[in-house]
Parts: structure tokens; sequence; C-alpha cells
């Protein structure tokens, strides 16, 4: 079996020039799109951030966590709490604590998962997540103290009237708040790039590729790990602070398995271990999504129902094709055809 080898770290010259034009398509999408696409293009960038917090973890330091939308909903449900039915909240202090509240918990969690390795990680990470899950499904409400109370609104979700108060900048404007979104995607993206090629992104890196080498020249691979798994966590909770926003709802089905499951299959999409190829698997695999589900009826077979089946075909032919995702089988096609005109 052959050992771990880096991702794909340095873009080519060629991939660079697509991410490139796809920024400035990004920013001019919402002068000629329809307001239903703006909206579809918004939650893509969205789940671009939470891939991306994922990738930290799963490309760039090889921990495999089917529990990482438990972050994700704890976001979502940090803006619920925080808001109220007759006012705005301030976005300048329930961001914080949205992206505060998961990283906690995060880092809570992940001082006892980053102790397991390999398939107890995974089915560790689940099972938090999972605990997460029914502690909201099962209860409308928790009490604290007095008349105090968590309205978590059990499986029927807590709805958000408002979208948060940005103070001189209109949330509820639909083109205001996807320009919002995609700043705070270039923030992110930005921040992770400058994490990668960190010190810490490197020791990251080298605890994926060999984690007892690592040890063994005096990194302590767990207080790395923790770190990793914290931040990881904070960002996937950005990320379902802005789902909230967006949608003006949060449901126990945003810390569910199919979640975690939607965000791996976005960075494998992708390309792991190199932030630009989660936000290309993000947007990808949603827009493969809403394809196979408009395929249309032929004869009595209506092949748009049955969606999961072409998605995971296509899931599988990436992966055998492509396995170093679609950002990879980019940049080898650019690779060809530079060594082509040589």
């Amino acid at each position: 079996m052959s050992a771990p080898q880096p991702h794909l770290e340095t873009l080519p010259r060629s991939v660079q020039l697509v991410l490139v034009l796809g920024l400035l398509a990004l920013a001019a999408f919402p002068f000629f799109g329809s307001e239903f696409y703006q909206q579809m293009v918004t939650r893509m960038m969205i789940l671009a951030i939470f891939a991306m917090s994922l990738d930290l973890l799963q490309g760039v330091t090889g921990l495999v966590s089917l529990g990482h939308a438990a972050f994700f909903g704890l976001g979502g449900y940090a803006l619920a709490l925080a808001s109220s039915d007759s006012a705005a909240v301030s976005l300048w202090w329930s961001m914080p604590l949205a992206v505060a509240a998961a990283g906690l918990a995060a880092l809570i969690i992940g001082f006892f998962v980053v102790r397991t390795r390999g398939i107890y990680f995974i089915m560790v990470t689940m099972a938090f997540a999972q605990m997460l899950f029914y502690l909201v499904f099962d209860n409308k409400e928790i009490k604290l103290f007095g008349d105090a109370a968590l309205k978590l609104g059990g499986s029927d979700g807590v709805y958000i009237y408002f979208k948060p108060d940005a103070g001189f900048v209109d949330l509820e404007n639909k083109r205001t708040f996807y320009y919002f979104v995609l700043a705070c995607l270039l923030v992110v993206y930005a921040f992770l790039r400058r994490v990668l090629w960190s010190p810490f992104g490197r020791a990251l890196a080298g605890i994926r590729v060999n984690e007892h080498r690592m040890r063994a020249v005096g990194y302590g691979s767990f207080g790395y790990k923790l770190t990793a798994f914290t931040l990881a966590g904070a960002l996937a909770g950005l990320a379902g602070y802005l789902w909230g926003a967006q949608t003006g709802f949060v449901n126990p089905e945003l810390m569910g398995f199919h979640m975690s499951a939607h965000a791996i299959m976005m960075v494998i999409l992708g390309g792991m271990g190199n932030f630009a190829g989660a936000i290309v698997g993000a947007f990808a695999f949603e827009f493969m999504l809403e394809l196979f589900k408009d395929l249309p009826t032929v004869g009595d077979f209506r092949i748009g129902k049955h969606w999961q089946l072409w998605m995971g075909l296509f899931i599988v032919g990436v992966v055998v094709f492509a396995p170093r995702g679609l950002l990879g089988l980019l940049s080898r096609l650019g690779a060809r055809k530079g060594s082509g005109h040589e």
C-alpha cells in the first residue's frame, strides 16, 4: 500500500486564470441572473465555506469527520436563539457569537475525538453529531433557570424572521446579502490559504502524511489536530450562521448525517487539500444536483425522480477518472495543453 502523498497545493497558471474568471462571473452575476438563481448561487457560496472548513480537516490534516454538520447546525441555531420575533439582531455580535459557539463545541468535542484515529475517529465524530442532533430534535425547549429557556423548536425547527442588522449595510436586500456572502467566502479562502502555507499548516500536512514521524521530531500532534478541529468547527459555524440568515429557518436536519456526507462529497468532488477545490466541488455538486432533479420524463419513466442514482454515478465517475477531483483534472488538462504547445 502506497504512503500518503501531498495533495495539489500550487495552482497552475491556467487554473488560476479559470478561478479568476469564475470570481469575476460571481461578482457580475446579480446584474444578469434572476432572483431565483441569485439565491441559488448564494446558497452555493455558503456551502463552499462549509466545504472549505471540512477540507481543513479532511484534505489538509487527514481527519475524516462524519459529524462536521453538527457545527454547521450550531451556527444556524446560535443565530435563531439570538434573534427575536420583533426586531433584527445585530450582525456585529451575533455572528462572532455563532462562530465562537461552534468553535467552543468543536474544542470540547475535539478534546475527546482527536485522541482516536482512523475508523474510530470517524465513528466518534458521528456519535457526537448524532447526540447533538437528537438533543435538538427531541426538545421543543430546554429550561435554564427561572423563566429562561432555549427555544429549539424540536423537529419543527425555528424561524428567523429578520436577517441580521449590519447597520449601514441592508442585508434584507438580496443583492446586498449576495455580496456579503461573497465577501465572507473570499475572506475565509484567503485566511485558510494563509493557514495552509504557515508553519502551522505545514505541520498539519506533515501529520497527515506521517503522524508518527512528526511526533518523533518533536511536534505535539494532539495540540495541532485539536486546533485544526476547533478552527474547522468555528468556520462551519460561520457557514451555518449565513445559511440561517439566508433561509430564515433552521431545523435539526442541518446537523444530520446527510449534511456531513454532503460536505464530504463536495470536498472529494472538487479535490482535497486545496481550498479552491472545495469551492469548485460545492458549486459543481449543487449544480449537478439541480440538473439531475430537473431531468425530464421519458414515457412513463420520471428520470428526475431518481436524481440520487444519477448523482451517485456522477460521483463514482469523478472518483474513478479524476481521483484528485475536478480541480486536479483541470490542472492536468492545463498541463497537457501547455506541453502540447512546447
